[in-house]
């Protein structure tokens, strides 16, 4: 026996090494190509053995467990079930891979039930992972002690390594992979094939950033920068926290979390921070999260400030936290940091590969059978000579090779024809064979161009990608916010037109219009808001991501506000309270929201006042931003903001006083002023108050209603134009049985109107309903009210809202 001396450190060094190789490639870092590890692969190889379907009924997860660690994973049970139960979590998983049913854990921190409790099957996102698996599109291995084999990798139609992220630790290296939104990489992967030369930039206006199961906040967007071009990166994650008045008291609202942060922990952290005076005026803490969601209720001292406490605990909390993320994965056998373009070329790769062994394989699958056609259909030919042969052959082998001899039919050909039914002699089974043959020399065709054509692989790649795009994609639920002082994150929005909608209660949405697709006319239309039952929408408007939204108070205040920034949810939500979304004062209510493309020259803000006060001022005087607004006009004390329009300096303008008086005047009339500037008269009021400015479009009606419920329809030609300052003309007779003006609208006759009173009750009604009278009457009855009551505002329905409750109604009817 022969002896070797080693070194024993260069033994270690060795040995070591080995072992860290080991860790990395067999279980703590995921491969570039399915974005899983070892062990999440042998889970859905099991489960894909099990037929352990969508479709089908749920198995135990002890079952699964028992398969995996039994057949290919030589490592305890707890880390096969505890990978598992993660693949099941909604709020660990952005898409969940496995659809389980029992206790799975919780945001909470709360331990899944035992493995014999629970119960399991693939989701149907998971099946993606293993389709065209037996079509020899990906090598096997041996298992642990080399009984059976299972695969390398799964041949993944999805890019799941971002799909869903990943974190590990290995020796001397660790992997933290944030999850993203499937759209968003399609878009990118779509982009790729377009362009293969495209930057890490330009992606990111298909793919901003991570997006969270949780939701909630990413702020900034160098750290998402920094990943994405390095593959490290720090990225900065907040709460979802909103402030809700309730008599005198302010509460905080935690409806969402940051990723991966522990919502009981939280909670004791905060009651710790309060009871050691660190954190104070906090005066309860509830936590009212239920199946339908999260909702953690932050009871304030009264008089508090909200958000300054919201900013301590921003400070002092994991309502704040940081995701460090590490682009490590596995590249050929190898560990490698990659940047956002790298992991995603790596995946079209491994697709490209896929789909030439799985073109492959179809066309020897579909050679073997036309082969075979080709033989059935000859032997049709020569059908009764065929037939005469068999029936004087002895044995089956001996038919079998003299037709081999007589035809020179293969061997394949001849058994296929000797395994022929009697019932594909008839006339119509064997027009089927040679239609059959006939469309497999199509597929032949198709596949040999296939593989013939680097660019119709691509075009396959590209029509996959759009099926999972339409099959599985939805909204962002992380929406990122840019840091003060900080530009860029326009740059990674993607202009897109949006349906902005906005509730007469001041609940604000945007939804892309690409949802609401075009219906034939007398269609039912769809849900375009969920709304309280006392609210409606009252404005709707389109806009680009980019666009602006110039929000009036009525204390003549104006806030910028950028369509992106408005949260983006589905077309039957509620939005968000506009009031969320802006720093407005306690005494402030918005008046006018105003969407602007940009800031041109020649186009102009003209706002009145209650007293009857104009000012135009040229709209590029509003074009500075600043987080706390600025002075869109300066009030007289016992004055307020009451509307605002843009124009471009040729129309006309409509005023009108609660006293019935009305004027129009051409803008004309008003020269530009300052931003910083009060105004000029519009319309003296004799002790009046104005209810309301508007721009006079072509084509519609004057509608004006007082606040005992009458109104009238007048078309707008019956007014003529006047000089500013004038105290117009009677439009209204006011009286004891009519009331004073409450406001006017323009209305088409398709529209709807509005009416709400102080007791709260409401009623709609078409415009056609209302009469067009003549100038100087009293109106007729509108709403018939109870004593002491009185109308108090009246709104204009946008005409898809009209269209879609008119829909409703037909149908109901």
């Amino acid at each position: 026996m022969d002896l070797k001396t080693i070194n024993i450190e260069d033994e270690i060094k060795l040995s070591y090494l080995d072992y860290a190789m080991s860790v990395i490639i067999g279980r703590a870092i995921p491969d570039v190509r399915d974005g899983l590890k070892p062990v999440h692969r042998r889970i859905f190889y099991a489960m894909h053995e099990l037929r352990n379907d969508f479709n089908k009924p749920y198995k135990k997860s002890a079952r699964i467990v028992g398969d995996v660690i039994g057949k290919y994973h030589p490592h305890g049970d707890s880390a096969v079930y505890d990978a598992l139960v993660r693949m099941a979590q909604d709020f660990s998983m952005r898409y969940q891979l496995v659809d389980g049913q029992g206790n799975f854990g919780s945001v909470d921190g709360d331990p899944p039930a035992a493995m014999r409790y629970t119960e399991v099957r693939m989701n149907r996102i998971g099946h993606e992972f293993m389709r065209d698996i037996e079509k020899e599109t990906i090598p096997f291995q041996p298992n642990y002690d080399n009984t059976i084999l299972e695969p390398v990798v799964l041949p993944a139609r999805i890019p799941n390594l971002l799909l869903n992220g990943s974190s590990g630790i290995a020796v001397g290296m660790a992997t933290n992979i944030p999850p993203h939104n499937l759209r968003e990489l399609c878009a990118g992967l779509l982009a790729m094939l377009d362009d293969p030369d495209i930057t890490v930039r330009d992606l990111m206006r298909y793919i901003p950033g991570p997006d969270f199961p949780t939701a909630g906040f990413i702020c900034g967007c160098v750290g998402i920068k920094d990943a994405y071009e390095t593959g490290r990166g720090t990225i900065k994650m907040r709460a979802r926290v909103e402030v809700e008045e309730s008599g005198r008291r302010n509460h905080l609202i935690i409806t969402e979390l940051p990723y991966q942060v522990n919502k009981a922990r939280l909670l004791e952290r905060i009651a710790e921070l309060v009871k050691q005076k660190k954190i104070e005026g906090i005066q309860d803490i509830r936590d009212e999260s239920d199946r339908e969601g999260m909702r953690v209720v932050l009871t304030l001292r009264q008089g508090d400030e909200p958000r300054v406490i919201e900013n301590q605990l921003y400070k002092h909390t994991a309502l704040e936290s940081s995701f460090g993320v590490i682009m490590l994965a596995v590249v050929d056998n190898k560990p490698e940091v990659l940047n956002l373009k790298g992991v995603l070329n790596n995946f079209l790769d491994f697709r490209r590969l896929v789909i030439i062994r799985r073109t492959q394989y179809e066309l020897a699958q579909a050679e073997k059978r036309a082969h075979i056609l080709e033989g059935l259909k000859r032997a049709l030919d020569h059908l009764d000579e065929v037939i005469s042969l068999i029936r004087a052959a002895k044995t089956p082998p001996e038919a079998k090779q003299g037709l081999m001899e007589r035809f020179e039919f293969s061997d394949v050909q001849a058994q296929a024809i000797l395994e022929m039914r009697l019932q594909r002699l008839t006339g119509l089974e064997r027009e089927k064979i040679i239609e059959e043959y006939q469309e497999i020399i199509k597929e032949i065709e198709r596949l040999r161009q296939i593989l013939s054509s680097a660019a119709l692989v691509d075009q396959v790649i590209r029509e996959e990608i759009k099926e999972l795009t339409d099959q599985y994609g939805d909204l962002r639920k992380t929406e990122i916010l840019a840091e003060a002082g900080e530009l860029c994150i326009e740059d990674l929005i993607a202009a897109e037109e949006m349906v902005v909608t906005i509730s007469r209660a001041g609940y604000i949405k945007r939804t892309p219009l690409s949802v609401y697709r075009s219906q034939r006319r007398g269609g039912k239309g769809r849900t375009g808001m969920s709304t309280r039952e006392e609210d409606l929408v009252t404005s709707l408007f389109t806009a680009s991501t980019h666009d602006y939204l110039l929000v009036f108070t009525n204390r003549g205040q104006v806030y910028w506000l950028k369509v992106y920034e408005i949260p983006e949810v589905g077309p039957s939500a509620l939005g968000k309270a506009i009031v969320n979304l802006l720093p407005v004062q306690k005494d402030e209510r918005i008046q006018t929201v105003l969407p602007v493309k940009e800031f041109k020259e020649g186009f102009f803000a003209v706002m009145a006042t209650r007293n009857g006060v104009i000012k135009k001022t040229d709209l590029s005087a509003y074009s500075n931003p600043r987080s706390t607004g600025i002075r869109a006009i300066v009030l007289d004390d016992d004055d307020e903001l009451i509307s605002v329009c843009v124009t471009d300096g040729s129309h006309d303008l409509f005023l009108m006083s609660r006293a019935g008086k009305s004027i129009r005047v051409n803008e004309r009339e008003f020269r530009p002023l300052g931003r910083v500037s009060r105004g000029v008269r519009g319309m003296k009021l004799d002790g009046s108050r104005m209810v309301g400015m508007d721009v006079i479009e072509e084509g519609k009606a004057i509608l004006v209603i007082t606040e005992k419920g009458f109104g009238k329809r007048t078309n707008a030609e019956e007014y003529r134009c006047q000089s500013r300052g004038g105290k117009g003309v009677l439009n209204i007779r006011v009286t004891e049985r009519n009331g004073s003006v409450v406001g006017f609208r323009q209305v088409g006759e398709d529209e709807q109107i509005l009416m709400i009173t102080d007791h709260g009750r409401l009623i709609r009604m078409p415009v056609a309903q209302i009469s067009r009278i003549g100038r100087v009457t009293q109106g007729v009855k509108l709403m018939n009210l109870n004593e002491g009551e009185k109308v108090v505002d009246v709104a204009v329905l946008p005409e898809s809202e009209s269209e879609s409750e008119e829909s409703r109604e037909n149908e109901e009817s």
